[in-house]
């Protein structure tokens, strides 16, 4: 092929690209919902849904940062076509052995590590693929829409999808599962080749690779304080997460049944969020939008700290979604803009790695600390560490480079 396909959020490949994150993340959607409710109805053991959820989050741990140094050797595009292949395999697997009544706990352990580690490696070729088809100028209204359909898929679409059908069949919300990746994969097949060929590599080892991607992330100072941001940010928000419900049952009287759309109210505020971020962006800078994005943010976790009514909870939640929207685009945009081509796969994985990573910390921390002062304290503290996190890292944020235009 002489010339590369065409770059730009209006070109087909782009289209397609955002065509198959779209339609993966509904399959991702329905197996995030489906994959711990069957093992709670087929086990109705508590040890064995902790199991479950934690092989599935694992391979961020374990898995992410050699995939990333992987996906950096490879062509994305072909990355990505093999983890979509791979991961639609596995689930119609698993969809058959729920059909024949064989998922036992084993199989659901196996299976949930395997879709995930296969996740990693989709994450990071995504991302790579993302920033090629659509050039560095529009880096941010790129993600705006990735950060868009991922929500409106994962958070919305997926989880009603798994409900309708797991009524019906659980096999069915795995079966689900699978054609949307398969209609995902055909996609990406058909998102033309890149030109540029693959970069020569030497015989350095995947672990010198993953610790040069690790030293290059650390000795950038624009690139250490938005994944510095994200990890903080990621254990505070985690925080907030494990004790919200109750909190919101035991002294808003928000009935338990309505408890869940909570989630919905932060995905209508990041959908909204994530295109008017690229916008600000452009008129104010992405550096000063981001540090209010996480003043917003704040604004939102502190909202739900006071209020005393139920609707206070929906409203808050909102807030911490046009909070939470406009800073994921925001900071993967300069993310993608401040890591070379080369190291693409690794920063990525590494970002993920610290927002997977220290959520179950924040989470473990949120239940004892409420313990010892009140569910309403733990939720104030977060909302002030947001705020001095924002206060902190703002003189790194404001010089995040800016798009070439």
């Amino acid at each position: 092929m002489v010339g590369g396909p065409a770059a730009g959020v209006r070109s087909r490949p782009f289209g397609l690209l955002l065509g198959a994150w779209a339609v993966s993340s509904v399959g991702d959607g329905i197996r995030a919902a489906a994959l711990p409710l069957f093992t709670a109805v087929s086990t109705r053991d508590p040890v064995a849904v902790s199991a479950v959820a934690a092989a599935t989050v694992l391979p961020w741990l374990l898995v992410a940062l050699p995939a990333g140094a992987v996906v950096d050797r490879w062509r994305p595009r072909h990355a990505l076509i093999c983890a979509h292949a791979f991961r639609c395999a596995v689930t119609f697997a698993l969809a058959a052995l729920i059909h024949t009544g064989k998922a036992g706990l084993p199989a659901l352990l196996v299976c949930g590590f395997l879709l995930s580690s296969a996740e990693t490696f989709a994450d990071s070729a995504g991302q790579t693929l993302l920033v090629s088809l659509a050039g560095s100028a529009e880096l941010e209204r790129a993600n705006g829409r990735f950060v868009s359909v991922e929500t409106a898929g994962v958070e919305i679409a997926g989880p009603l999808a798994a409900a309708a059908l797991f009524a019906w069949d659980p096999a069915l919300c795995f079966a689900a599962n699978a054609l949307a990746l398969g209609l995902a994969l055909l996609l990406v097949i058909a998102v033309p080749g890149q030109a540029a060929p693959v970069q020569e590599r030497d015989a350095t080892s995947l672990r010198a690779e993953v610790l040069a991607g690790l030293r290059f992330l650390v000795r950038s100072p624009g690139l250490r304080a938005v994944v510095g941001v994200v990890g903080v940010t990621a254990l505070l928000t985690s925080g907030v997460n494990a004790v919200a419900f109750l909190f919101a049952i035991e002294s808003l009287r928000l009935p338990a049944a309505s408890v869940p759309t909570l989630l919905v109210c932060t995905a209508i505020g990041t959908l909204l969020a994530a295109p008017v971020a690229s916008r600000l962006a452009g008129r104010l800078g992405g550096g000063s939008v981001m540090i209010g994005a996480l003043f917003v943010l704040a604004a939102g976790i502190a909202l739900l700290g006071v209020v005393r009514a139920p609707g206070g909870a929906w409203l808050a939640y909102f807030v911490m979604g046009l909070g939470a929207g406009a800073w994921n685009v925001l900071s993967a945009a300069n993310r993608q803009r401040l890591t070379p081509r080369r190291m693409m796969g690794r920063v990525t994985s590494a970002h993920r790695v610290l927002a997977w990573g220290l959520m179950p910390l924040g989470a473990a921390l949120a239940g004892p600390l409420a313990e010892v002062t009140s569910l309403r304290a733990v939720i104030l503290g977060a909302a002030l560490l947001t705020a001095a996190v924002a206060i902190a890292a703002a003189p790194r944020l404001r010089g995040v480079s800016q798009p070439k235009r």
